[in-house]
């Protein structure tokens, strides 16, 4: 099993567990400190949501560097047993919500509740096509704010395009032969 820890911040150091078996792929602790530097490090409150939240590592990471509040949202249901044990022990469970629901479902409840998010951090599994139906339906439900920045993570063959609904790419790296990570921020409208 693979080992995971916090990078920085409040629990600094502490273990996370992974989510058992091989359906779930962990963001490594290399990535994710890499991503934290360039988003952060730190956060002074907001809002995030950590969909296909695996073992809960992004979100916990987040609510470690000052983030007031993540909702985690995962199908499976060891992620979600996961998620739970990993916010127990770091007593973080106060400044989380954790819904196990397929992503599409769960982005309709949150926009009943007019909730906007500062973050949105998106791990799914690699597959085509994936990112921009997900990213037209934030749009269409009105889940983000000009500010709110989009973390995606991907496979380092796919390339994702400048633009998608109203997304307009920030940068995009790599990490290593397999994990690359593009930013996405809410497209300016101007009144020309």
């Amino acid at each position: 099993m693979r080992r995971m820890r916090v990078i920085a911040g409040e629990h600094k150091g502490r273990r996370l567990q992974a989510v058992p078996g091989k359906e779930t792929r962990p963001t490594s602790d290399k990535v994710k400190e890499s991503l934290f530097n360039r988003i952060g490090p730190f956060f002074e409150g907001g809002r995030a949501l950590d969909l296909f939240a695996g073992s809960g590592n992004l979100g916990i990471e987040s609510l470690s560097r000052g983030m007031d509040h993540v909702v985690f949202v995962d199908q499976q249901k060891q992620a979600i047993e996961t998620i739970h044990k990993n916010l127990d022990t770091l007593r973080l469970v106060s400044k989380a919500e954790v819904y196990r629901n397929d992503a599409f479902r769960a982005l309709k409840a949150l926009s009943k509740r007019e909730v906007q998010f500062d973050y949105i951090f998106l791990d799914p599994p690699y597959q085509k096509g994936f990112y921009q139906k997900l990213l037209k339906q934030m749009a269409e439900l009105n889940l983000t704010h000009e500010q709110t920045l989009l973390v995606l993570e991907h496979d380092t063959h796919l390339t994702l395009p400048d633009e998608i609904n109203g997304f307009i790419q920030e940068r995009s790296e790599k990490y290593g032969g397999i994990t690359a990570i593009t930013l996405y921020k809410r497209k300016e409208v101007t009144n020309d």
